[in-house]
């Protein structure tokens, strides 16, 4: 099968497109034939090595974590899925591959695709929807009448968290540019501020809970706009000693992590707050609730660009260039 495979670490090298083999179907697994891959600054960060040490691969692999596609083929213990399904996921650590013709995955992962979405809009959804999901619900509790502020609203974790907030019922707080107001207040934002004119922490204040996906400077100004008692989670890092745990990391990564957030924890503890690192993971589980709130309406996609298979590598360079709204996603067949 063709893939686009990773023989490198570098910040310059692109992926390769090769031929590999078909991989093999676990007793758990499903094999899925690939119609379409979404892709994400994650895939940039694993290319580059920036995650090497916390989730190793062995080189070469199949990069891509997002997939829509139709399921080929079952393994003797699967019971939720079979031959001929539509189904979307996004493959677990360890197991990625989803820039290939053909994908094997734990049918814990998958979830059937939403009706009311054709391919391309399902392979955007899983990865940015798992991390507005596990952020919002699992662990930031929130619920109606609460205060959200979700950074980066035209981003692909923005446009889906902000309508996932307005569905739990919270009051949005957003930042963009001014050219991108208009697309997060047709999802839902309350709060739009020009992040080109104003400075977020001057305008928001008494806020539940902040989804941080930016740097280290607006993490620490993110504290300001907290009230006592708020939730600070962060999916840009710096990781915490919870997340070394629940990863079984050695002991030297663990103290490094704790000394890498150890600033961020003192200052939110003086303040009351409570910071938190969040990690998203492959939950078809928690997929097929977000499936049900597709096909209700209550979430729609938002598709900034989609592009052939053979242009995985433009694709993925116009990823990380950070101009694009919503997700971008590779057509595979």
């Amino acid at each position: 099968m063709k893939a686009f495979v990773v023989d490198k670490y570098n910040k310059k090298r692109m992926l390769r497109l090769a031929e590999m083999p078909v991989p093999n179907v676990g007793d758990s697994d499903v094999l899925v034939e690939v119609h379409a891959a979404g892709l994400n600054l994650l895939d940039s960060k694993i290319r580059t090595g920036e995650f090497k040490l916390i989730l190793p691969y062995r080189r070469p692999f199949i990069l891509g974590h997002d997939v829509a596609g139709t399921v080929i083929r079952a393994g003797s213990k699967v019971r939720k899925f079979k031959p001929g399904d539509d189904v979307y996921a996004r493959a677990r650590d360890g197991r990625i591959g989803a820039f290939a013709e053909f994908i094997a995955m734990d049918e814990a992962d998958v979830a059937l695709k939403p009706k009311n979405l054709s391919m391309e809009e399902a392979a955007s959804i899983p990865l940015v929807g798992l991390t507005a999901w596990q952020v919002l619900v699992e662990r930031a509790n929130l619920r109606k009448g609460q205060k959200v502020f979700i950074q980066a609203g035209s981003g692909g974790v923005g446009t889906f968290a902000i309508q996932l907030a307005k569905h739990l019922g919270a009051t949005v707080a957003t930042t963009v540019s001014a050219a991108s107001a208009g697309l997060v207040k047709g999802l839902g934002a309350d709060v739009v501020v020009d992040y080109r004119k104003d400075d977020f922490e001057n305008v928001l204040s008494g806020y539940d809970v902040v989804l941080n996906s930016q740097d280290a400077k607006t993490l620490e100004k993110s504290l300001n706009v907290l009230k006592p008692g708020g939730k600070l989670i962060s999916i840009s890092g710096p990781p915490d000693p919870e997340f070394a745990r629940e990863k079984g990391l050695n002991l030297v990564l663990r103290t490094l992590l704790r000394l890498l957030s150890r600033g961020i924890r003192t200052k939110a503890r003086r303040r009351g707050v409570n910071y938190s690192f969040l990690f998203m993971w492959a939950q078809g589980y928690q997929l097929s609730k977000i499936t049900a709130l597709i096909e209700s309406g209550a979430i729609r996609p938002v598709l900034d660009r989609v592009f052939p298979f053979e242009s995985t590598n433009e694709a993925l360079a116009y990823v990380e260039t950070g101009r694009a709204k919503g997700k971008v996603v590779v057509k595979v067949r």
